[in-house]
């Protein structure tokens, strides 16, 4: 792998940094002098120090979280995947059930969360269940389209030399599919990470789980906008670590021979 130019490392990420070290100093100097009250919104300075101090509290929380995000984002790779490979085998099956794969998601989850919770007795597995719907269709669709979008002179050569099923799924249906399965996982992570808090939301209102989005909601209760906060950048950070993965990911594995990596190293 090609080291990236210093002025292009800097660029990438040296250039965010920069900008969300400007944002805080900002927020920290109007908040200080304005004298804003700490139960309207806490300085960065206040949040650091909340991190801190209730560090093991939060800290189980989000690995409450992320157990979650990372369980219901396996099983939408696994089912989407299953499903792509369905849906490619035959156009009639597709039309037969690729509507109900967008059914899954213009269905608000907050909306069906509730039943979900009901229905399935385990609380962690209906939180799962519930992120997993929300991240199950970017996976379907884009590997569906990139299942489809082989190059037609190589499909009819495999043709031509009397490949199976198989050998044209695996040989090119699947290096052709790849760029298109990690576009869709990365929108996919972040929607896990969405729908394990909304599910946190909706089961947290009973007290029966501890993630980071019940520490909102009691946080909220008792008026502890830092933990609130404190909750809030957690999340935010997860989002932002889940996507630098998937990147990194995608990157690993396309470097070598697919385009968009290969000029991004340029």
């Amino acid at each position: 792998m090609k080291r990236l130019p210093a002025r292009a490392f800097a660029l990438r990420y040296g250039a965010p940094v920069l900008v969300g070290v400007l944002l805080l100093a900002v927020w920290q100097f109007l908040v200080t002098a304005y004298d804003v009250p700490s139960y309207l919104v806490p300085s960065p300075a206040q949040i650091g120090r909340t991190l801190v101090r209730d560090w093991s509290l939060l800290s189980a929380s989000l690995a409450f979280t992320l157990g979650i995000t990372f369980a219901a984002l396996a099983a939408a790779i696994v089912l989407g995947v299953a499903m792509a490979f369905l849906f490619v085998q035959s156009r009639v099956v597709e039309a037969s059930l690729f509507p109900y794969a967008v059914l899954l998601q213009v269905t608000p989850i907050v909306a069906i969360a509730p039943l979900i919770i009901i229905w399935v007795r385990d609380t962690r597995a209906a939180l799962v269940l519930c992120a997993t719907i929300v991240a199950l269709f970017p996976i379907v669709s884009n590997t569906t389209l990139g299942l489809r979008s082989v190059d037609p002179g190589l499909l009819d050569l495999f043709r031509l030399h009397r490949a199976t099923r198989w050998q044209m799924l695996m040989r090119l249906r699947v290096p052709s599919a790849l760029p298109y399965f990690f576009a869709g996982l990365r929108v996919s992570a972040g929607l896990a990470l969405i729908g394990a808090v909304v599910a946190e939301f909706v089961a947290g209102t009973g007290g029966t789980v501890s993630g980071l989005a019940y520490q909102i909601l009691l946080s909220g209760l008792q008026l502890n906008v830092p933990r609130l906060f404190a909750a809030l950048f957690l999340i935010a950070l997860t989002g932002i670590v889940l996507s630098t993965l998937t990147a990194w990911a995608a990157k690993l594995v396309l470097r070598h021979w697919h385009e968009s990596e290969i000029e991004r190293e340029n």
